[in-house]
């Protein structure tokens, strides 16, 4: 009995030894030390009233914590008037409120986010990127818990789906699945793609961006953070930029980004447009006398099936750039493919401007684009299935009735030509097309 009364006053002691709790403070809740001593509490105190508010996130909250807080030291020095759309967080009871209205359980990192940062106000730019072309802007808002909650669809082909992001210009949103139906698996985010190519309206591809909450939230913040995407007028634009994509000719050297925009894309028909944004640069060491101006444009476009596709034109985007030394010009154009993924490359054909007569190619490095990850709608795959069926039905009609009459050649003929007929209304070819700018 003594030696049990003499181990728990040692447990008891090591407890409350605070060093021991200040490394689980930092490494839990990422609470420093002047935080610490604003609160005037010790470590221990610290953690266990931590604890009882946030202890159900303790394996996402510090993950979390830290995107956010990157996040915000990163728009802090670039893009301050985005810090200022961003709100507070929610409480426990927020959450559990929206979980009641709903119907579904919020899965624990996505409540994690929330409790440090309750999503944006509607506004542009939008915290999750943007994107523009000439005709076409998007910028897509983190939604607050409660217009998340106004969005959430109980319809055939997004059912108990709960919207992530919207953009208030083209209407887009990413959903997140709060259960796995209709082929989804759960808490899997995506952008809806409806089938065009079936009459059944809750026919919806999916692109998907993200298996959980945690992985898509963070991922992007990493890409943020890093550089990966660009800061373009005060705003996050979501282009990729492969380091190898990168091509020098002489004392000029042009490198390539691009960017998926499933606004624009379906997979029924297969059409997935990008965009790509060329930087052409002239070496601040580069002589005066190596000033140029961009005449021309070669493209040699080639899609997943090997076919190619050449193009030249007049200038980039109707201009004609003067590229002299330290100058940089960029602009965005767009292409499309039949398949899933393509490529292009070529070059830029230029004269001097000190020596009219001398022309000379400069070389477009070659850029892939692949499209994200997709899922084919389940309701589509049941009506191909229902086709089938009834196929296979009209093909055994049709053997039955060439068993029975098959001393009648006309009969025959027939038959096979009605077969050949309903074949060739379900065999539907693959429409193409490509952007006429590639510019």
């Amino acid at each position: 009995i003594y030696s049990c009364c003499y181990l728990s006053r040692r447990l008891n002691q090591l407890s409350s030894h605070d060093p021991l709790w200040k490394r689980h403070c930092k490494k839990y809740w990422l609470i420093s030390e002047e935080e610490k001593n604003q609160r005037n509490q010790s470590w221990k105190a610290i953690f266990i009233s931590t604890y009882s508010d946030l202890g159900r996130y303790i394996q996402y909250y510090a993950t979390l914590k830290k995107a956010w807080d990157d996040l915000e030291k990163y728009l802090g020095q670039r893009c301050p008037r985005m810090i200022g759309s961003l709100k507070e967080s929610v409480q426990e009871e927020d959450l559990d409120a929206v979980e009641a209205q709903i119907g579904c359980k919020l899965p624990d990192d996505y409540r994690c986010s929330f409790r440090i940062h309750n999503g944006q106000k509607l506004v542009v730019p939008g915290l999750m990127g943007s994107m523009a072309l000439s005709n076409h802007y998007r910028s897509e808002d983190l939604l607050d818990i409660d217009t998340a909650a106004g969005g959430f669809q109980q319809r055939l082909g997004l059912k108990q789906c709960l919207p992530l992001t919207f953009c208030i210009h083209t209407g887009l949103s990413q959903y997140m699945a709060l259960e796995s139906v209709e082929g989804r698996n759960k808490y899997e985010i995506f952008y809806q793609c409806p089938d065009q190519m079936a009459r059944n309206p809750s026919a919806i591809d999916m692109f998907i961006t993200g298996t959980s909450y945690l992985e898509w939230f963070t991922s992007y913040v990493n890409k943020v953070v890093t550089g990966g995407y660009p800061i373009i007028r005060d705003q996050i634009f979501r282009y990729v930029h492969d380091k190898e994509c990168v091509a020098t000719t002489g004392d000029i050297t042009v490198s390539v980004s691009t960017s998926f925009l499933p606004e624009l894309s379906s997979v029924h028909p297969p059409h997935y447009f990008f965009t790509y944004r060329i930087r052409i640069e002239m070496s601040k060491d580069a002589l005066p006398e190596k000033a140029c101006q961009l005449d021309s444009r070669y493209w040699r476009i080639t899609n997943a099936k090997g076919d190619v596709e050449e193009v030249q034109g007049p200038g980039v985007v109707g201009e004609f750039p003067i590229i002299s030394p330290g100058r940089v010009y960029e602009y965005t154009s767009c292409t499309t493919f039949s398949t899933t993924s393509g490529y292009m490359e070529g070059y830029y054909t230029f004269h001097c401007l000190y020596y009219k007569d001398r022309f000379f190619n400069v070389t477009i490095p070659r850029f892939h684009m692949v499209c994200p990850t997709f899922k084919v709608s389940t309701a589509r795959i049941v009506s191909e299935d229902a086709v089938f069926l009834v196929l296979l039905l009209l093909i055994g009609q049709y053997e039955t009735n060439h068993n029975e009459y098959a001393v009648d050649e006309d009969e025959d003929s027939t038959d096979t030509d009605e077969y050949e007929d309903r074949r060739r209304v379900l065999d539907i070819p693959a429409p193409s097309g490509r952007c006429p700018r590639h510019t």
